[in-house]
């Protein structure tokens, strides 16, 4: 099995969107655009397994403070490889690189984010105006349900 982590460009786009589309379904992962992601295609990293996207995620910079773990999915195909787990460090690894503080996850997998290093903090300690534009367009605004947690780099 070859799995091999790299950086997108955008004629992977509608296979990204082919992956996660079952998440954005069921409402656990916030759409994005062909054109969103077009736009910030530099933010992603894929994992491909025997050249197959197997899953990916982005790291969003809000500021020079404040990134963001965003559209984390491994395909239900190649869970349990650790492949969700490569893909978070890797993020951890880009936030230190670029001298980044702090890398929030909004999430429903409280468990896997601990095991990482991740705390929980309370939705209204999130730090600056992060997601309130995401947020809105969220099937579940304003009833969120979702875990929010910082990693301190």
């Amino acid at each position: 099995m070859e799995i091999n982590f790299f950086k997108p460009n955008v004629t992977h786009i509608k296979k990204m969107q082919e992956v996660v589309k079952e998440e954005v379904d069921n409402g656990t992962i916030l759409l994005r655009t062909e054109d969103e992601m077009a736009n910030t295609i530099r933010s992603y990293t894929v994992v491909e397994v025997d050249g197959e996207i197997a899953g990916f995620t982005a790291l969003h910079i809000h500021s020079a403070r404040l990134s963001e773990v965003r559209s984390l999915v491994v395909s239900k195909k190649f869970r349990g490889l650790s492949l969700g787990k490569k893909l978070v460090e890797s993020c951890i690894e880009e936030g230190k690189n670029l001298g980044l503080n702090q890398i929030l996850s909004l999430t429903y997998q409280k468990e896997f984010f601990e095991k990482l290093g991740f705390d929980e903090i309370e939705k209204e300690q999130i730090p600056e105006h992060k997601i309130w534009a995401d947020c809105i367009r969220c099937k579940y605004f304003p009833k969120c349900d979702e875990i929010a947690m910082v990693y301190d780099l």
